[in-house]
């Protein structure tokens, strides 16, 4: 299968390295020193117990014109690069490419083929003018939702941390002969890799999670054991939960685990910094529009009320226009 992965980081890195081990026909589209690494030495993996893996065949470009039409395109990116990457993208398509949406955060074309009131609506907070829908056709899409931890520690090099679980699904719930395809070639890989009948449940689950703890964690500068363990901003993030739990249900999604036990799955991974935190940390944008900003908009859609979503979301995208204004970051620092 030839696969192009759209975004060398961690996980695309970890995506691509293991896939081309397995014999797959893979492309990086990369830039600067991640390019120059990829193409001098390959791609080289150092996995949870210390042991390493080469995949000397990974080629990487920098021009989606030089890779070409492929079979699937991994989007590894943050949900607010996508945009980016248009018009150039489409250079990757053949007549049957896949696109495959591993991104966090609800997703552009959320109401593809979901059936109901809202089938074919755009949502404008993470594609405010339709133009990513307009350049990369709904048919395409295959939704993805990533468990893996992983850490881009070189060019060229990635450390995993935890996990090797990329569950897939088609938009309508279908078992498609290329998402079976693509299941199989990740499976190959050494990737838990299901199908899912219901993908949006799945990126609810996670979504659940990333669309407290990381505005949080990004305002107060908490890890994940932190937040979960002082009370007050426990019962912050149940609250977030809870209000997007009734989005969530009116518009269809069953929730298959309880609240508590995913504020104890966050709990349990301890003294992790997320990645929102990291990126106020770096100076970087803030994923916050397919993270939060959309589930407020799915609020006002389905007219459920989120007090305490709108309230977080208000003071993360003021410290998100504060560091960008300032072309700053913040870290917290001892005293001396």
């Amino acid at each position: 299968m030839k696969i192009a992965v759209v975004g060398a980081g961690a996980i695309g890195g970890y995506l691509g390295a293991k896939l081309a081990i397995a014999g797959e026909d893979v492309t990086f589209i990369a830039r600067n020193k991640n390019l120059s690494a990829i193409n001098a030495h390959g791609f080289r993996l150092v996995l949870e117990d210390g042991s390493e893996q080469h995949a000397p065949t990974a080629r990487a470009v920098q021009q989606m014109a030089e890779a070409g039409p492929q079979d699937a395109v991994l989007l590894t990116v943050k949900a607010h690069q996508v945009r980016d990457l248009l018009p150039d993208l489409r250079q990757l398509f053949g007549p049957e490419t896949m696109v495959v949406t591993m991104i966090n955060g609800v997703p552009w074309w959320y109401f593809h083929k979901l059936a109901g009131p809202y089938e074919g609506r755009t949502l404008q907070s993470v594609d405010p003018d339709g133009l990513l829908a307009q350049h990369i056709e709904p048919e395409r899409v295959i939704g993805s939702v990533v468990y893996p931890a992983a850490e881009l520690v070189a060019p060229g090099v990635v450390k995993v941390i935890e996990g090797n679980r990329f569950t897939l699904g088609e938009p309508d719930g279908s078992r498609s002969p290329r998402i079976e395809a693509l299941s199989q070639a990740m499976i190959r890989a050494g990737f838990k890799s299901p199908v899912s009948k219901d993908i949006r449940g799945e990126i609810w689950v996670k979504l659940w999670g990333n669309l407290s703890f990381n505005p949080i964690s990004a305002l107060t500068h908490a890890t994940l054991q932190d937040i979960c363990r002082f009370p007050l901003s426990r019962e912050l993030a149940a609250r977030m939960m809870g209000e997007a739990q009734a989005v969530g249900q009116k518009l269809g999604v069953e929730f298959k685990i309880s609240l508590d036990k995913r504020i104890a799955g966050a709990e349990a991974v301890g003294a992790h910094k997320t990645s929102m935190l990291q990126d106020v940390e770096n100076g970087r944008a803030l994923e916050l529009e397919a993270l939060v900003g959309s589930v407020v908009e799915l609020g006002r859609i389905t007219d459920t009320p989120t007090p305490t979503i709108d309230a977080i979301y208000a003071a993360a995208s003021l410290l998100g226009k504060t560091l960008s204004d300032a072309r700053g970051r913040l870290q917290v620092q001892p005293l001396a």
